[in-house]
């Protein structure tokens, strides 16, 4: 299994940089189901907020990409589970991605609920208000 950073699936999503996107693209669509790529649930964060901060993605988009890496069979994303349910509440709601991962992850770690002073948490991904 090999480690993929964010820098390197932003690189083959992109494909906006001339020397590290074709790298990134030999190395990813060199994975295979027994050598998988690896992207850890922080990766899995950090590239949401660079395609939707700075590269003006659109939820659609994002969503799409994120559907991308979790059903291809050379990446495992660690908590594959939990981030397919944060991306289903990120697709129906007004939420921020990691918002909604947040709360998946406290429900799939058996808390009964995720406190926040973010109002836009509460209302798009069920955290509770901590007033």
């Amino acid at each position: 299994m090999i480690g993929l950073d964010t820098n390197v699936l932003v690189r083959y999503v992109a494909q906006d940089d001339t020397i590290q996107s074709p790298k990134a693209s030999a190395m990813i669509e060199s994975l295979t189901a027994e050598t998988p790529g690896y992207v850890s649930l922080v990766s899995v964060v950090e590239l949401v907020w660079v395609l939707t901060g700075c590269y003006a993605a659109s939820k659609s988009e994002t969503c799409e990409v994120l559907e991308t890496l979790l059903r291809t069979r050379e990446i495992i994303v660690a908590q594959a589970e939990t981030v397919w349910k944060a991306l289903r509440q990120f697709r129906e709601n007004n939420a921020d991605f990691a918002d909604c991962l947040i709360a998946c992850s406290g429900t799939e770690a058996g808390c009964e609920h995720t406190l926040t002073f973010d109002k836009g948490a509460v209302k798009g991904c069920g955290m509770r208000l901590l007033s």
